[in-house]
């Protein structure tokens, strides 16, 4: 329980390292304060541009990853049960999405961690990240909602986790359901905008019949 304890706090830790705040401060700007107020990559290319998205990806992806494949795995020393060790990959994947969503650094005012969710899901089951991608683009090139895309493929995953063969007691289904469940609350203010039709478009979907 000690392991646990510590790769779950450092897992939270390193969510909690924003990368739009990261590199927002390296240009004296919070994108909090800017667009839509969110603290993610969506936000982040409508205010700051493609690189500075591209880089916040590659930073809140990132942190998934390292979650899932380095600190979970990272050796302390101590007796472990291997239940738990099978288990403890999923676990830090959603406690750096966590860490995202409420980040002690940054005053518990985070992002949606849909690029965590990602990265986590890349380290925790390479191949199955290809069809929750696809579902992702395939929502966003047919609305232009990113918000929608993103609760489409999050909710997806688990289904996905399934038609892969997996049994619903394992830890990736854990982990696709608990990562689901944390992604389509992140979202709660876009699922009401959409309710509403006043959600922005991050792109016009008949733009590209030309």
């Amino acid at each position: 329980m000690i392991e646990l304890a510590c790769k779950l706090c450092c897992s939270y830790l390193l969510g909690s390292i924003l990368g739009s705040l990261v590199l927002g401060r390296r240009r004296g700007v919070d994108i909090r304060t800017l667009g839509s107020g969110n603290a993610g990559s969506t936000n982040a290319l409508r205010t700051q541009g493609k690189r500075f998205a591209l880089g916040v990806v590659i930073i809140d992806a990132g942190k998934g990853w390292i979650a899932t494949q380095v600190i979970a795995g990272a050796p302390l020393g101590l007796p472990g049960d291997p239940m738990l060790h099978a288990w403890l990959p999923a676990a830090c994947g959603v406690a750096a999405m966590l860490g995202h969503v409420y980040p002690v650094w940054y005053g518990w005012r985070g992002g949606k961690a849909v690029a965590t969710f990602f990265g986590a899901l890349c380290g925790l089951a390479p191949l199955l990240l290809v069809p929750v991608l696809l579902v992702w683009l395939a929502v966003t090139l047919l609305t232009g909602f990113v918000s929608l895309a993103s609760m489409c493929a999050a909710l997806l995953s688990p289904a996905i986790v399934l038609l892969a063969g997996l049994s619903w007691r394992s830890p990736l289904f854990a982990f696709a359901v608990c990562a689901a469940l944390l992604v389509l609350f992140a979202h709660r203010a876009n699922l009401r905008r959409l309710c509403k039709r006043c959600e922005p478009r991050a792109l016009r979907p008949w733009h590209l019949k030309a």
